[in-house]
């Protein structure tokens, strides 16, 4: 069952594409509707969304904004775009940040319905058992094994002196043809749980499924990222990320951001098609090949946190201020270092939850903090989702108004953050259970 939401500012578009969904037999348990970007962004963070079905032009926050919020939101949410404009820079946007589909209005009925199905069909994932799961691998996977000795020199590239770094380097262009230019660079290391003390896998099993997981990687990354994936030691797959100067002084997108996205894309994908239990470590984004055995060194950092939160999986090197430490942090220094970030993160939500557009990534960013760390730890210490404690506070907001003003509902909404009166008057009916109108009676009699 899936839930899929519609976004177009034509009403009349909205209404007729989820009418054709809901009578289409395809099973779906919710479609939802939204009229602008920041409407559909509120869905994306408090519903269980699968599917995403956008125009591109829509006033304040277009069809491709939109995707990209997605995408940081949650990387796994599938995209299909509806447009009025057969103009191929949209197109071309669209495909790169991974939408599934670019269809034309007006829309044909069944070529629609198809491209859904489509969609969906892919993201099934039939339940099987384990021996059931590992003969599928074997019949997917032709295992046409990295070469140990590429490797290897990628493995002492990440514990290597400067000098060493540049000469690795070297070997891997002229052996493999492997260009580490950069000059920028990050490290990712994906931890897998091959074995348990209670399960024990089969070597050539162990092996397939690591296997599997590196072309995960590489499927996720090869269309947008420059990057080289690779065995490591401890049941480990370590990527290497590298931008030249254009690639990272393009400044659309904050590459923090970006490495926390394929940090959660990896783990999302390796748990949902392999069944493992994967820790994820991300490394600083540094300068300079020669600095590359520190990232790996960060990133094995950061995979360590998972000792504390048994209950989370993706870590950035940079959530931690491990400078103020001399010696490896406490349990005690841990929890008060996330306390802080909490505190904090709560006192700039409470001055700002009536701002247009407020995100958990500004939000984040005003903390040095990553947004997926900052996200757990603040649902872990006050019991609210993030986006939760911001409707809480615009909800408590705009009840006050409307008893105790008289105030018009779209000035309200106005000042509580919404971009539109009846984008807030859904809300308000979902958090209390009636329409501002309604309340407004009630208090009267």
């Amino acid at each position: 069952m899936y839930n899929v939401l519609i976004v177009d500012d034509e009403p009349l578009i909205c209404e007729g594409l989820a009418s054709l969904l809901t009578s289409s037999g395809i099973n779906l348990t919710h479609v939802y509707i939204a009229h602008s970007g920041y409407e559909a962004l509120d869905y994306l963070r408090i519903e269980e969304i699968d599917l995403l079905i956008t125009d591109i032009q829509m006033g304040s926050m277009n069809g491709i904004e939109l995707m990209h919020q997605a995408k940081l939101l949650k990387p796994w949410v599938q995209t299909i775009i509806i447009s009025a404009y057969e103009t191929f820079q949209y197109a071309q946007m669209a495909i790169r940040l991974g939408a599934k589909d670019y269809m034309i209005k007006p829309l044909s009925n069944e070529q629609f319905l198809d491209s859904v199905r489509n969609v969906l069909l892919k993201m099934d994932k039939p339940a099987a058992t384990e021996n059931q799961f590992l003969s599928q691998l074997q019949a997917h996977f032709h295992m046409d094994e990295p070469l140990p000795q590429r490797n290897e020199l990628f493995n002492r590239l990440l514990t290597s002196t400067e000098d060493d770094a540049y000469e690795v380097a070297k070997l891997l262009n002229d052996r493999y043809a492997v260009k580490l230019n950069g000059p920028y660079f990050a490290v990712i290391k994906l931890r897998l749980h091959l074995t348990a003390p209670d399960h024990v896998i089969p070597a050539r099993d162990a092996r397939l499924l690591q296997y599997a997981a590196l072309n995960i990687a590489n499927e996720l990354l090869d269309k947008e990222w420059n990057h080289s994936a690779f065995y490591s030691p401890n049941e480990e797959i370590s990527v290497l990320i590298q931008w030249d100067e254009n690639e990272f002084g393009d400044s659309s997108a904050n590459k923090l951001n970006q490495l926390d996205m394929i940090g959660r894309s990896l783990h999302h994908n390796i748990h949902k098609y392999l069944g493992l239990h994967v820790v994820i470590g991300i490394s600083q984004i540094i300068r300079g090949m020669e600095f590359l055995s520190m990232l790996g060194e960060q990133a094995h950092k950061a995979i360590l946190w998972n000792r504390e939160h048994r209950d989370h999986y993706v870590f950035y090197y940079g959530d931690f201020n491990w400078s103020t430490y001399s010696q490896e942090p406490t349990s005690e220094q841990l929890s008060e270092q996330n306390s802080l970030i909490v505190e904090k993160s709560k006192d700039y939500i409470d001055n700002h939850f009536a701002q247009k557009g407020l995100t958990l990534h500004e939000v984040a960013q005003k903390n040095h903090v990553s947004p997926n760390y900052l996200s757990y730890l603040f649902k872990k210490d006050t019991g609210y989702n993030l986006w939760e404690y911001v409707i809480k506070l615009r909800m408590e907001e705009s009840r006050k108004l409307i008893l105790h003003t008289d105030l018009r509902r779209y000035e309200i909404s106005e000042r509580v953050g919404y971009e539109s009166p009846e984008h807030f008057s859904k809300i308000f009916k979902k958090y209390y259970g009636m329409s501002p109108s309604e309340l407004k009676k009630d208090d009267k009699k």
